[in-house]
């Protein structure tokens, strides 16, 4: 698919997480393949302007994360337009305008979901933007503010008028948060609005399978995968697969799951440092033990770690206690495998949802 002048190598997209698509996160789903497009974590335009240490570590970027988007929110016309100029001048291929973001500190400024209320002054903010850098500008979205209120069609009109170059929706309202199943009609009625760009889902896509009947359900060009991607860091490799071939391949082995964890951990350590690094990926390396089977130990002892060291004690302590659920060649036993992964959109009628929300403990947002 294209989008803007780019020519995409899959419809796949990195969703922006707050405090977690950072450049570790984002060389280490490259290096796995089939990843098109990537977002950075959600940046205040304010703090760009200014400079600011963490929003400029938030934007950094090296060889080989590229194509990638840089995505802003603020409510502030000038600031979004003059945060836009930045995001060029630091040589992105694009802005994104984060119009999602449901939780308190970014709605009460006007930004995240905010922004779907007020059509006219976000159709005005928009195209400042536009006018004034010659990179694409996309806008991400959810359906609405609430069931009451479902805008996303009307403003996906008003964008597309604007001169977005795509749109990205999350299939729930500002309301459900990350609870409840995703509407995919109310994806499909966003893709029916639009004339000419290409409108990306987004919303529980946890696997290859729910790719791929977001796709044919909706109609939309490609899907953005935000917290699927911790669950299974090869999902756009084993998605753009599937897609292309029809062929399911099959889940990494947990020896292949312990290898690019440490992987992603080492980044960690170049980006911020031994000691900072550690400590921010405990709150990481939780969601690779959630696919490892038992793993109780695991998530208490990796809480703690403070340095390389008590990384490597915490998993030597963990493959020993393992040891115990496998064969005799070191694999899980079938009864202790973790189930299979569903998205809320496919489960059947009546099953119990799984909550699945990320809590990200400073920065501009408190849980995705």
């Amino acid at each position: 698919m294209r989008l803007g002048p780019y020519e995409l190598t899959s419809n796949l997209f990195l969703s922006p997480l707050a405090g977690y698509t950072n450049l570790p996160m984002r060389l280490t789903v490259r290096e796995l393949g089939g990843l098109g497009w990537a977002t950075t974590d959600l940046v205040n335009a304010r703090s760009l302007i200014e400079r600011n240490r963490v929003a400029l570590k938030l934007v950094a970027t090296a060889p080989g994360d590229q194509p990638f988007a840089i995505q802003l929110f603020g409510s502030v016309p000038e600031e979004m337009r003059d945060a836009a100029v930045i995001c060029q001048e630091l040589g992105v291929q694009s802005v994104d305008i984060n119009m999602g973001c449901p939780v308190k500190k970014v709605v009460k400024i006007g930004g995240g979901s905010a922004m779907m209320t007020e059509l006219d002054k976000t159709a005005a903010l928009v195209r400042g933007m536009i006018a004034a850098v010659k990179i694409p500008v996309t806008a991400k979205m959810r359906l609405g503010w609430d069931d009451d209120n479902l805008t996303a069609p009307d403003l996906a009109r008003v964008l597309e008028d604007a001169g977005v170059a795509a749109i990205f929706v999350h299939g729930r309202t500002r309301a459900q948060g990350f609870s409840g199943t995703v509407n995919v009609a109310g994806i499909r009625s966003v893709v029916q609005a639009v004339r000419r760009i290409p409108v990306i889902g987004n919303g529980d896509i946890t696997t290859p399978a729910a790719a791929r009947h977001m796709i044919n359900e909706t109609g939309c060009a490609g899907v953005s995968i935000g917290r699927g991607a911790f669950y299974d860091p090869w999902i756009f490799r084993r998605t753009d697969h599937f897609l292309r071939t029809g062929e399911l391949l099959p889940e990494p082995t947990f020896s292949e799951r312990v290898a690019v964890m440490r992987r992603h951990y080492e980044r960690y350590l170049e980006f911020y440092g031994e000691e900072h690094g550690s400590r921010l990926f405990r709150k990481v390396a939780p969601w690779y033990a959630k696919r490892f089977g038992p793993a109780k130990p695991f998530k208490h002892r990796i809480i703690t770690i403070k340095s390389r060291a008590d990384f490597e004690a915490a998993l030597v302590e963990y493959l020993g206690w393992r040891a115990q659920f496998c064969d005799a060649h070191g694999t899980l036993l079938e009864k202790f495998s973790p189930a299979p992964m569903v998205a809320s959109f496919m489960r059947e009628p009546g099953s119990p949802e799984e909550r699945m929300s990320i809590p990200v403990p400073k920065g501009p947002v408190d849980v995705w």
